[in-house]
């Protein structure tokens, strides 16, 4: 009879201590995957369910079973977007004030400034590996080149990433000529590119490559899938092409009015509200040729082109994950970086140049294949845009752009409430159990509002800034206060409401000063506590990229340079001696 009691008790203690060891695994089990996607440039309107042409159907299926956000904001630039999207924490506190592409040489190593993650910054990923997770990065970085600032030192278990700005969609090379090569990283080390590369493919293919190669482990995963699509060179198959014939034809007045109507009727901005007039620096649609016309509709065709084939295999990563039995218990999030890129390059006497030692070309023949640079230019991105301006600008078409989350315990809704690029690493963070107490974060979470909690995630009170190389702008409640310097703007600071005007219509500066006042107080101790620092004066981002664009030349062939002096010189002394020696004979 003792003995049935010992082993009784035994039994019971054994069956305690298995509960004991089972409950944190099974709570683990729980937590949720995370998959990050990031497009680079994405204009508000660009994806389907946010009134583009392009055909993105698995995007527009997790928006339509997730939360799309209607007024989600971040910064006008890429690597301080992406240093916010991972930190939290704003762009200047992380050390990426600004691209290294745009930034003097006065600023150049200055606190904020130094254009890598500085000491002290912690990302997401690191967060998440010290909580258990796996974690994993593949597409564009742009956060540090070399030693120290690859994704191998901030927190990713493994990663294969360009480091620079953006790079060709089709074959390991530079889209410009900042950069002598495009630079690719495994896991910290130089590594190389398939032949039969495609960027959306390749960065798909490569996080399903990671996930396979640890499948036997059951810790939750972070896979960060930064794609190319759709920086310069916009680039896709011609299959995908030329399923837009025709689309672009009418030109960007046309294509800009109905995809403002578009977002009306989907109620992503208020119906009735103005669209802004055209900038004076835009061309007329009309004042083109037809040879011009036909080279920048079919670069929009591309662009469609290039959303469609990320979206084609975002849809692949999907299926597998769900193959794999893991989607159900994963959060997708699909944001960009910023607003569309509207950089006309071929403008610039230097970049034709290159352009023509390098073998790009601009033909409508192949235009967005292998060998073939495509831009859409100021007009198209901001068609794309749904608001003002463009990429680079703090207008509305610099900042504002589609974000969608989706996932287990969050609901089909529409968001309208404000948020902003650094709220959403507090918010998955929460999410995954993750602790942020005594944590350096100006993000806040986004969860009260996706759970129905809240209405809001900020208050009418609650400021928040944006600065990037002198385009600045501050938010509180439904007015925006924004600053455009030359030669887009005068540098003034206008005001508008934007829940009413997101076209930026309306300026309210004059009737009302004293919220400007307050504001622009507000905005001034936003300078203060991030660590924005003056520009030098006349500063002109084009302009600065031009110069640092020749600095680079100068850096990687000073040897051709100085052979050429060389051959100069000689050839100036031989006439030197010659002349001499004529001279010489003469006078004897």
């Amino acid at each position: 009879m003792a003995l049935g009691e010992t082993m009784r008790t035994l039994t019971l203690f054994a069956a305690i201590v298995a509960l004991l060891v089972a409950a944190p695994a099974a709570a683990q089990q729980q937590r949720p995957n995370i998959v990050l996607i990031l497009a680079d440039d994405v204009g508000y309107t660009d994806l389907g369910a946010y009134g583009g042409e392009a055909r993105t159907p698995n995007i527009d299926r997790l928006a339509s079973r997730g939360a799309q956000f209607s007024r989600y904001y971040t910064s006008p630039l890429c690597s301080p977007s992406r240093a916010m999207l991972l930190t939290g924490l704003d762009n200047h506190r992380t050390g990426h004030a600004t691209i290294i592409e745009v930034l003097p040489p006065e600023l150049r190593g200055r606190p904020g400034y130094s254009m890598r993650l500085e000491p002290g910054v912690v990302t997401m990923a690191s967060r998440l590996r010290d909580a258990g997770y796996r974690t994993y990065v593949t597409g564009k970085w742009h956060l540090g080149h070399g030693e120290g600032d690859l994704p191998d030192s901030h927190g990713f278990d493994r990663s294969f990433v360009l480091d620079a700005s953006g790079a060709d969609n089709w074959e390991e090379r530079a889209y410009m000529p900042y950069y002598r090569t495009a630079d690719w990283f495994e896991n910290g080390a130089r590594a190389h590119l398939p032949e039969n590369f495609y960027s959306s493919q390749f960065i798909v293919d490569q996080m399903i490559d990671y996930l396979d190669a640890d499948a036997q482990g059951d810790e939750p995963f972070f896979a960060y899938l930064a794609f190319q699509a759709v920086h310069i060179p916009v680039q896709a198959p011609r299959t995908l092409t030329e399923g837009y014939n025709g689309v672009y034809d009418a030109g960007w007045e046309s294509v800009r009015a109905q995809r403002w109507q578009r977002a009306q009727a989907l109620g992503l901005i208020p119906v009735g509200a103005p669209i802004a007039p055209r900038h004076p620096s835009f061309r007329a649609w009309s004042a083109l040729n037809g040879d011009e016309q036909a080279i920048y509709a079919r670069s929009m065709q591309v662009h469609a082109g290039m959303l469609e084939s990320m979206d084609q295999h975002i849809g692949r990563f999907i299926a597998y994950l769900e193959s794999r039995g893991l989607a159900e218990n994963t959060i997708f999030v699909v944001t960009s970086d910023n607003g569309p890129e509207p950089s006309n390059p071929i403008v610039e006497p230097d970049f034709v140049r290159w352009m023509s030692l390098t073998g790009y070309s601009r033909r409508l023949d192949n235009l967005g294949e292998r060998g073939s640079f495509v831009f859409i230019g100021p007009e198209w991105a901001n068609a794309t845009a749904g608001g003002s301006l463009y990429k680079f600008t703090a207008g509305e078409g610099g900042l504002r752009v589609p974000f969608i989350m989706a996932g287990p315990g969050i609901a089909q809704q529409r968001v309208d409430a404000r948020a902003f690029v650094m709220d959403v690493a507090p918010t998955l963070l929460e999410r995954a159990g993750v602790s942020l107490d005594g944590a350096q974060i100006d993000g806040v979470s986004m969860n009260g509002a996706l759970s129905g909690l809240s209405p809001v995630i900020r208050g009418d009170t609650d400021s928040v800034g944006v600065e990037v190389s002198g385009h600045s702008a501050l938010y509180r409640g439904d007015y925006k206060l924004v600053r455009t310097p030359a030669p887009l703007g005068n540098g003034e600071w206008r005001l508008y409401n934007i829940a009413r005007d997101p076209g930026e219509t309306n300026n309210l500066a004059a009737q009302m000063p004293d919220l400007v006042a307050a504001m622009i107080s507000d905005y001034g101790a936003y300078e203060d506590r991030v660590g924005v620092l003056p520009l030098p004066e006349g500063y002109d981002v084009q302009r600065q990229v031009v110069d640092n664009v020749r600095m680079k030349q100068l850096e990687y062939y000073w040897w051709v340079l100085a052979i050429g002096a060389a051959l100069v010189l000689l050839i100036v002394l031989g006439l030197i001696w010659l002349v001499s020696r004529i001279f010489r004979r003469k006078a004897a």
